[in-house]
């Protein structure tokens, strides 16, 4: 349990897709983290198949924390998520300040809203990588792509190689 000291925050919004939430959920767990779930609300939230999960916290409440690292699944949920001003500047403030900010699929979009991508390296799910261009990120079709602090990843099937960026990057902060 090599990062049980270690601070991670998952954003989490109704239609979430499944596994990008809990895959890294519990895998983080198996190295020793326990994940502070956040929602705009502390409130149920469900996925696109309609598994319910609860945020630990509402993102207002957690605004002035700084994590080591905060993780945004995709679904339907991102696009949701870059309406609340409370999410988009927890992403940015974090990420400005070094944390890891890893986004999956359509998780890209808080990135843009968050005005974090301009000349950085990414990937996201096909269907949006005009989306991340026009927010000025250099789009790459790759599994996984890490710069900086910015870990991105395309699908479900990359997940495996999404959460071994994260756990490699925690493991060097």
């Amino acid at each position: 349990m090599r990062l049980e000291n270690k601070s991670v925050g998952i954003l989490v919004e109704n239609d979430y897709q499944e596994l990008e939430f809990w895959y890294p959920y519990l895998r983080l767990q198996e190295e020793g983290v326990i994940p502070l779930v956040i929602g705009h609300h502390k409130t149920v939230y469900k996925s696109k198949l309609g598994y319910e999960v609860e945020a630990d916290v509402a993102s207002k409440e957690v605004l002035q924390q700084t994590f080591d690292a905060i993780i945004i699944p995709g679904g339907y949920a991102p696009d949701k998520m870059r309406t609340h001003t409370s999410m988009l500047q927890l992403v940015k403030t974090n990420y400005e300040n070094g944390s890891v900010i890893a986004a999956i699929c359509h998780a890209a979009w808080v990135l843009s809203s968050a005005g974090i991508l301009k000349g950085k390296n990414a990937t996201c799910y096909h269907s949006i990588k005009d989306d991340i261009i026009n927010a000025g990120a250099n789009y790459s079709d790759e599994p996984v792509v890490v710069d900086g602090n910015l870990i991105t990843s395309r699908q479900p099937f990359d997940l495996p190689a999404f959460c071994t960026a994260i756990i490699n990057e925690l493991s060097d902060k």
